[in-house]
Parts: structure tokens; C-alpha cells; sequence
């Protein structure tokens, strides 16, 4: 399981499984502009089947991770932390010194996967999340590469 660089042509298949993973995912045009000099798009297959992807963006030596999902049927077998640690590995290379990421409050799972690859809380977006009742706090992480 070696997740690859993805290309805008996945861009559809990407918002498929945010779509499935995410309770507010981001848009298939949304995603379509995450590609081009400043972005990185790894996708993690079973065959054929996209079954997760992590977007990255770089500004000299300021990383941020812009969204990281996984089809549900695909979570809990370790599709997360290869896309996680690939993410990781291209921003060092490309020589970042920080990777950030928001997370939600709520995404007890996800934050127990930054948390044990090294992610630091470094504080808190109020209400940040849309959510079906509201809104929900984002928690900011960071990676001191």
C-alpha cells in the first residue's frame, strides 16, 4: 500500500470518496484547484479503486495538509497513516520546516493519528466546522519537520 501522486484527472474520484468520508466534503471544483506548482495530491488505491487521498500544500517552507480522507469501508487498515506519512516525507523533501493541519474537534481518530506520528496542538478555530446543528471547533496541529 505506497499511496501515488495523483493528477486532476482523479479529481472526480477524489470527490467521491470525500463525499463518502466527510460530513461537509470539499467540492469537486474545490479539489479540481488544489492542483498545479504549490500542490501535491496522493492517492491510495485497492486495484483500481481510489479508496483515499491527501492533498499538501507548500509555500516555501510552510506546509499545510489541505484534506486527508478515506472511504469508509477503507478506514482502520492503516490507508491514513501511509497517505499521512507520504504527505510528510514530500514536504520534507521540498523543504518545509512545519506541516499544519486543522482538524475537527469531534475527529477523536484522526487526531490520535497525528498525535502519534508527532502533531502538536497549537490551538483552537471556534466554530470554525459547519455542522447539521451548527458549528464546531477546529483544532490546529502542527509538525516541526
Amino acid at each position: 500500500m505506497i499511496p501515488i501522486v495523483l493528477s486532476d484527472s482523479f479529481a472526480s474520484q477524489m470527490a467521491s470518496v470525500a463525499a463518502k468520508a466527510h460530513s461537509h466534503p470539499m467540492s469537486e471544483g474545490s479539489i479540481r484547484s488544489c492542483f498545479g506548482n504549490l500542490y501535491r495530491s496522493f492517492g491510495i488505491f485497492d486495484g483500481e479503486t481510489l479508496c483515499g487521498f491527501a492533498i499538501l500544500h507548500q509555500i516555501f517552507e510552510d506546509a499545510t495538509l489541505m484534506d486527508i480522507c478515506v472511504e469508509p469501508g477503507y478506514q482502520g487498515r492503516g490507508f491514513g497513516k501511509a497517505l499521512l506519512n507520504a504527505v510528510i516525507a514530500i514536504a520534507k523533501d521540498r523543504g518545509a520546516e512545519v506541516l499544519l493541519l486543522e482538524v475537527r474537534q469531534s475527529g477523536g481518530t484522526a487526531r490520535a493519528l497525528y498525535e502519534k506520528l508527532g502533531f502538536e496542538t497549537t490551538g483552537v478555530r471556534k466554530g470554525y466546522y459547519k455542522t447539521e446543528v451548527g458549528s464546531e471547533d477546529a483544532i490546529l496541529m502542527q509538525l516541526s519537520l
